[in-house]
Order: structure tokens, then sequence, then C-alpha cells
């Protein structure tokens, strides 16, 4: 029997309210180390939320993150920085730093962790920008470019410090169908050649399921289904049911929109 890769991420218990309304309610989820797990609801469901409180961007009310089997406390800058330094970001809002170039943006979290020379850095920002199709614009800055471009940046800068584990928060929001399947396949390849754990946050059901070895959905504050894409997509479950043919409903009356079918 293969043994079970050790959980890269454990989260349990995690629990956050604003305003006295829950949005987790105790989440609990092991994410295998080396796998593409992504956690899947809709809008307003706290996917966000659950993303930054692993980070520690948001402080959780209740609940624990381990990181490789040490926990991550609130009072432990040590074990903090450590996962800061051994993992790679892209939130919703991308961070990007306005009064730098694009490459300026992707270097820069090689300058802040990495002793290689700026020749070397340089070099490694410009790759990261042409597996992402942006290298023509290495010189312009976030506002000079479209915000499916400005997502792309933000992603290229995510994985070129070469992390442990990165965390994706709707990485293709405001992309185009292509431009969805292409960031998808990149997370994909940039797992393997890398060998990083990527935990992605969306409501992109198809391109989840064809990348992820594993999926979740998130509703009302607690995880509903754990398990494989192949499990998610025939499973009979009601909450999953609801959130996955209500999205293939949806992909469908565009389609037909789109080429003038009757519905």
């Amino acid at each position: 029997m293969t043994a079970k890769p050790p959980p890269a991420l454990k989260i349990e218990g995690l629990k956050k309210s604003f305003h006295g309304r829950p949005v987790l309610d105790g989440v609990d989820l092991s994410i295998p180390k080396g796998s593409i797990f992504t956690v899947l609801g809709p809008s307003g469901a706290g996917k966000s939320v659950f993303l930054k409180c692993i980070a520690h961007v948001i402080v959780p009310d209740a609940g624990r993150v381990e990181f490789e089997g040490r926990v991550l406390e609130t009072h432990d800058r040590a074990s903090r920085a450590d996962f800061r330094r051994r993992c790679g970001f892209l939130f919703q809002g991308n961070a990007l730093f306005d009064s730098l170039t694009a490459l300026e943006n992707v270097a820069l979290p090689l300058e802040q962790t990495t002793n290689l020379p700026a020749a070397a850095i340089r070099e490694r920002a410009r790759e990261a920008l042409r597996q992402l199709d942006i290298a023509d614009f290495e010189s312009h800055h976030p506002a000079q470019l479209s915000g499916g471009m400005q997502k792309r940046l933000a992603l290229a800068r995510a994985i070129v410090t070469h992390p442990d584990i990165v965390l994706f928060d709707e990485p293709t929001a405001g992309l185009d169908p292509l431009r969805r399947n292409a960031v998808f396949a990149m997370i994909a390849k940039y797992r393997r050649r890398l060998d990083f754990t990527a935990l992605v946050v969306t409501h992109d059901v198809p391109e989840a399921l064809a990348t992820s070895d594993r999926v979740a959905l998130l509703g009302q504050g607690r995880i509903a289904f754990e398990g494989a894409p192949v499990e998610f997509a025939s499973s009979n479950d009601a909450s999953v049911a609801a959130f996955r043919d209500s999205t293939a409903a949806l992909r469908e009356t565009l389609r037909s929109l789109e080429t003038g079918e009757a519905l």
C-alpha cells in the first residue's frame, strides 16, 4: 500500500466571525504535501477569509494551523517568519506596487528573501514574466496593464521564489476562458517543476477538477465535501450538487447566448 503523503498544512476548528456573523465555523482540512488542493465555493462563502486566516493576514477567532507539523501560533514570531519565507501568496487584490515596473514587482520577493546577484534576480523575474506571456511589458507599471495582465503579474511574483507552498486566492478572477485555462495549467506546471504545494480557492469548477489532486467545498462556514475531483463530479450530496450543477447550468446558458442557440 502506498504511504499517504504527510500534510503540508493541517487546519483544525478554524473560526472567524465579523460583527457577530460566522464566516468560518469550524473548518477542518488536511492539505497533502506536494498536491494541488482546491477549495471551491460560491462568492461570499468565506474562501478568501479562509486563506487570509492561514496566512495570518486576518487573525482567526479560534482553531489552529500547522505547517509541516509546526503549529503557527499568533505569538510565535519565529514560526510565522519561517512560514512567510516559505510561502508564496496571490490574493484577489494582487497587492502590486504601483510605483514599481512589472519586472521590479516580480523581482522584489527575490531581493527580500535571497542573496542572489542582481543579474540572476532579473533573469528569474524575466523567466516568470515569459511564462505568463507578459515579458513584453516588463517596463510597464501595474496601472498601465489590464486587469487580466495584473493578475498574471501577481501570479508570476507568487511563484518566482520557488516557494514550498503557494496560496492562490481566486487566481483566475476577471480572466477570459482561455486565460483561466492557461493560469490553472501554469499552476500545475510549476507545481510539478518546483515541487510546491498549491492551495487554491476558486469558483471555477471545470478548471479546478481538471488540475486538482483533491477538492473541497466550503459552505455555511464548514467543509461540506472533501475528496478526489472524480468524487466531486459524481457526488449526489445535496450541497455539492447545488453548487456544481448551478455552475454547469450557468455555463450552458452563457454558451447558448454566445452561439445564438435557443434556450
